[in-house]
């Protein structure tokens, strides 16, 4: 079954607000206030770990199709993206690591994609077969030349792709809808810590300055 249409494409870029550490995506969505963060591995760990407001979203750069989308993320989470010590992407991007959507296609239902996800979940050896298979395969493709390294360099956008930023920037970042609402920083011994208001009375008490450095 084709993919339903949606109305916005873009790539968006998610921050760890407590370690710098970042994930570069592409997303495809009717609501741009979806609350979507992104699905990579070392993201959820990081989400699950800091939480969702330690974490924050940002769109990169909108696109007029999912065609042009996993293009762009290919060209964007490159070999040299993803070796950055603050990357926590683990795959280049277009198609997550597959040669291309017809072998993603076949490889799925080689296994079938209930059978997939859950052998990608439980079965570790099968997992790292995989990935060692993709990360193979990617290798051969840089050695071919076949990756591009530009990203945003030279790269205009057009009057409608302006106009889409501006109307995913309306309200966003705003009040309740900041990741960062409701919470402040907060120092001790060369540790900064990001917390609920209510409790900097708490922290306080414990040694704990207001502000960051």
């Amino acid at each position: 079954m084709p993919r339903k249409k949606k109305k916005f494409h873009f790539i968006y870029k998610t921050t760890n607000l407590l370690n710098g550490k970042y994930y570069i995506g592409m997303h495809s969505t009717d609501n741009l206030d979806d609350g979507y963060l992104g699905s990579g591995r070392r993201l959820r760990y990081s989400i699950n770990k800091h939480g969702k407001n330690n974490h924050e979203r940002e769109i990169l750069e909108f696109v007029d199709s999912r065609g042009e989308l996993i293009k762009r993320e290919e060209e964007i989470v490159s070999l040299n993206e993803i070796a950055k010590d603050n990357c926590l992407n683990l795959k280049v991007g277009g198609t997550g690591g597959f040669k291309d959507e017809e072998h993603r296609h076949n490889f799925i239902n080689s296994t079938g994609p209930k059978n997939f996800a859950k052998k990608m979940k439980e079965d570790e050896e099968f997992r790292e077969k995989h990935s060692k298979v993709s990360s193979e395969r990617m290798k051969k493709t840089h050695r071919e030349g076949k990756i591009k390294y530009d990203t945003f360099t030279n790269k205009k956008h057009s009057e409608k792709t302006k106009e889409k930023m501006s109307e995913s920037s309306k309200g966003m970042n705003m009040g309740s809808k900041n990741g960062s609402y409701g919470t402040c920083w907060i120092t001790r011994g060369g540790i900064n810590k990001k917390i609920k208001k209510e409790k900097l009375e708490i922290f306080t008490q414990k040694g704990w300055v207001k502000g960051r450095k």
